[in-house]
């Protein structure tokens, strides 16, 4: 397909408002598929995984394309609830427009905000489509106001619904100023007519306001129609993809997605005005070697790049990679450059998508969508290119995880076993992380969400017959003195034989917070030979492991060993290292040993209305704030708090925050931990011995 003739459209919106009923909508009106499948029964193109016909909702990006008038649009149903928008987020950066849904019942919703931001930052042309214009409560111009006041206020009508609710059954093309009737029962036929005459009214003034929008964007046109005092059909539609490209205008259509109403009229304008890949700028990167800046034109013959945007494991087909070509062909049974992994990868067939089908193809071109099989290395946010002509592009931006819990596999032995099904699962989706926590000895999985990592979970038992335990993770608090003691640490063994002696006397004393550990060495007189010291060292170093309080590692301290004895015989390394260590301990207790807690800095992103709330939420959580600066339509609050505190965090400011609030969190320092909560975690850490 000829570049210019390509669209690459994003379906976003809130979960719930009918992208995936759209996608469908569109795929039959094109003659892509034969019949309308429906969420509910599970038959939909572009939702086909098993997670998501179970809970009726989209857990991850789909591709499909069709064909439409002599266009091919590439479109991306994307999710819509907030744990999975990374995925959103990283397929809108190589599309060219998002086709931004809102529910004519609900209207805008907090993560239509989100999706809505993102394609406003990547600089994507946006389309409105008001949907679910058939169901109760369906108010347009209600809904119009919403989308101004709370998305762009340059949001400007192309049609008018011609009723609503059920009495909804067409509507007027304010371009052509044509009424749109269609027939009922999901065929997506019409009739085309004179406007309903209750309807003329509202039809002109909102024409007028459409061709003053349109014609404010574009100076020749402003002259023509302060010249005519009108516009024809071809100029507010020439005028109007300017606009769109320019940012200065915002079309808003309405139908419904369900019952197959104001389709065909959805697909006409994305065709005409939605800007192709030719339209866009070069691709610009970095050369692999200098790191000079580059770019890239969107041409037949210029070198290959490729960007690729998300991967997808198939229990049958095996690694799926999706990519954009950004410049030159990429051909079947061809050999590229991932500049990313710096290393070769064979292309096996080149297929395009629409769901889980694949359709092979001999090539793709520069701006097309489309899959590669069982890729070895490359992996999502990579560049593939010509080795001869390498660039790297910019890679994808991962989110830090907002949630953590520790995991086990049920069945002992299975470690090995989760640990592959979780890099599969990382490599679909990259907003998980999985780390090993050296201290607590824990595996950690960290996501946007509970509900995300529950997902994970199931998704690990039903892929890879791997049941896996989930549990809130224990807090790395560590152990420290606030006193200065010195102390004897004595050894002594006598068995049948040769016996066991050491004996050494040792000083304690604390260092500030975050000085760590110091060992020193006073022995003079060779009270103990030199060649036991370094086993004094290392047994108070093991000892420091698990402290005498609740277990865990000692920290700011000193320990200096001034004095001791040996025996010429009995004295070993092993003799040695025991009474350092038994020093060690006996020296902690003495000391008034004492607790630290981690604390994080966090910043939250709030709405106004909820920065009381959220700062008196993080004032009970023993959260400090630091300081409060506006930012975009909201606040962020930046504050320290006990990480002990926001172990459940994420699921609390969503309920605060109506799931407006985001924050982003980092390991700050250690502090004393409250006397109250010291005994509260001593003896937890009793009772987790016992057991």
């Amino acid at each position: 397909m000829e570049t210019a003739k390509i669209r690459n459209i994003g379906i976003v919106a809130h979960g719930g408002a009918g992208k995936t009923t759209l996608a469908e909508a569109i795929l039959f009106d094109a003659g892509a598929t034969s019949r309308l499948g429906k969420v509910e029964d599970g038959t939909t193109v572009t939702d086909f995984d098993e997670d998501e016909i179970k809970r009726r909702m989209s857990i991850s990006s789909a591709l499909a394309f069709c064909e439409w008038k002599g266009h091919k649009l590439n479109l991306v149903d994307t999710p819509g609830a907030s744990i999975y928008l990374t995925d959103t987020r990283n397929c809108l950066r190589v599309l060219d427009s998002a086709l931004v849904v809102v529910s004519s019942v609900s209207g805008v919703k907090v993560q239509t905000e989100k999706v809505w931001s993102f394609a406003e930052s990547g600089n994507k042309t946006r389309v409105i489509f008001i949907n679910k214009m058939d169901q109760e409560q369906a108010d347009f111009f209600r809904v119009l106001e919403d989308v101004r006041k709370n998305l762009c206020s340059i949001a400007t009508p192309v049609q008018l619904p011609i009723g609503a609710e059920a009495s909804f059954k067409g509507v007027v093309d304010l371009i052509r100023m044509r009424a749109l009737t269609y027939q009922g029962g999901g065929t997506g036929k019409f009739s085309e007519g004179e406007i309903p005459s209750d309807l003329k009214p509202k039809a002109e003034e909102l024409r007028a306001a459409l061709m003053e929008a349109v014609a404010e964007s574009d100076d020749k046109l402003l002259e023509r129609y302060l010249e005519a005092g009108t516009l024809s059909a071809d100029e507010l539609k020439a005028g109007l993809k300017r606009g769109l490209l320019g940012g200065r205008v915002v079309p808003v259509l309405c139908g419904s997605a369900l019952k197959n109403i104001g389709i065909q009229p959805l697909l006409d304008l994305l065709t005409d005005v939605c800007p192709s890949p030719a339209d866009r700028p070069a691709v610009e990167g970095l050369d692999p070697k200098n790191g000079e800046r580059l770019t890239r034109e969107s041409s037949e013959g210029a070198p290959f790049s490729a960007l690729v945007f998300k991967t997808i494991t198939d229990p049958y087909a095996g690694k799926i990679t999706l990519f954009r070509v950004y410049s030159g062909l990429l051909s079947s049974d061809s050999t590229v450059y991932n500049v990313s992994k710096g290393s070769k990868e064979r292309i096996g067939q080149v297929v395009l998508l629409r769901g889980k089908n694949q359709v092979q193809v001999p090539a793709l071109g520069p701006g097309d969508l489309g899959a590669v099989v069982k890729l070895k290395e490359t992996g999502t946010g990579d560049t593939l290119c010509d080795e001869r002509n390498p660039i790297r592009l910019q890679p994808m931006e991962i989110p830090s995880p907002i949630i953590e819990y520790a995991i086990m596999p049920k069945t002992k032995g299975d470690e090995e076993k989760m640990s592959v099904g979780l890099q599969r699962l990382r490599e679909e989706d990259p907003s998980l992380q999985v780390r090993r926590d050296l201290q607590t000895k824990e595996i950690i999985l960290a996501g946007m969400g509970k509900a995300h990592l529950e997902i994970a979970i199931e998704r690990l038992k039903r892929k890879f017959g791997l049941e896996v335990q989930m549990k809130t993770p224990r807090v790395p608090y560590k152990e420290t003195i606030h006193g200065r003691v010195e102390v004897q640490g004595r050894h002594k063994k006598q068995t049948g034989g040769r016996g066991q002696f050491g004996d050494c006397w040792i000083k304690l004393e604390p260092l500030p917070r975050g000085g760590g550990y110091e060992f020193v060495n006073q022995i003079v007189g060779g009270a103990i030979p030199r060649q036991y010291i370094p086993a004094v060292e290392k047994g108070i170093v093991e000892a420091m492991e698990e402290g005498v309080l609740a277990g865990y590692p000692v920290v700011d301290v000193r320990v200096t060993v001034y004095d001791g004895s040996y025996h010429t015989v009995d004295s070993s390394e092993m003799a040695f290292k025991i009474a350092g260590s038994l020093a060690f301990k006996k020296g902690v207790l003495q000391a008034n040993p004492g607790l630290l807690e981690p604390i994080m800095t966090a910043e939250v992103a709030v709405p106004d209305e909820s920065m009381g709330d959220v700062i008196g939420d993080l004032n009970s959580k023993r959260g400090r704030v630091l300081g409060v600066e506006t930012k975009g339509k909201g606040q962020v609050i930046k504050t320290q708090v006990p990480l002990a505190e926001m172990l459940e965090y994420a699921t609390q400011l969503k309920a605060i925050t109506s799931d407006r609030g985001d924050y982003t969190m980092e390991f700050s320092h250690y502090d004393e931990l409250p006397p109250h909560l010291k005994e509260r975690v001593i003896a937890e850490s009793k009772r987790e011995k016992e057991v």
